[in-house]
């Protein structure tokens, strides 16, 4: 990957529906050729996939947290990952080295919602000992820069 790759994922970062004409006027490149490195990216797993961005605030979930999980039991783990797997408001779940054995980012509606989530969700998953709950104020940047 070069620094022309880079900025071929940039501009589709920024707009993931950007025609390869307009990408070959912003990299000097014909549109073919901006058409293949676009492939390559793709074949090679740099660039996994296409999305949108949906507005937290806008579809009603206005509060985000990063909860700290510990579990008992180094068996009880697969099965805690396949039950985040189902969860629709866990937006990401890393298996963790240091405090705690997983990190999830959830989103939630209210209050309420995170109540519900943490009494009656997450405690009942098997293994799950504890759980340290930071609630998001703003967030600064949340981007993947290559």
């Amino acid at each position: 990957m070069d620094k022309t790759d880079s900025t071929i994922l940039s501009i589709l970062k920024e707009n993931s529906r950007a025609s390869a004409s307009d990408i070959s006027k912003q990299v000097s490149l014909s549109v073919p050729a901006v058409t293949e490195r676009i492939r390559k990216l793709e074949q090679t797993g740099v660039n996994e996939k296409y999305t949108i961005r949906v507005s937290p605030g806008a579809s009603g979930y206005n509060l985000l947290a990063f909860i700290l999980v510990k579990m008992d039991y180094s068996r009880n783990m697969e099965a805690f990952q396949d039950v985040c797997l189902q969860l629709p408001q866990v937006l990401e779940c890393h298996h963790t080295a240091g405090p705690a054995d997983f990190l999830l980012k959830v989103l939630f509606r209210d209050m309420q919602d995170i109540e519900d989530f943490l009494s009656c969700t997450l405690k009942d998953i098997k293994g799950v000992t504890d759980a340290n709950t930071i609630i998001c104020l703003s967030t600064l940047k949340e981007e993947i820069t290559v």
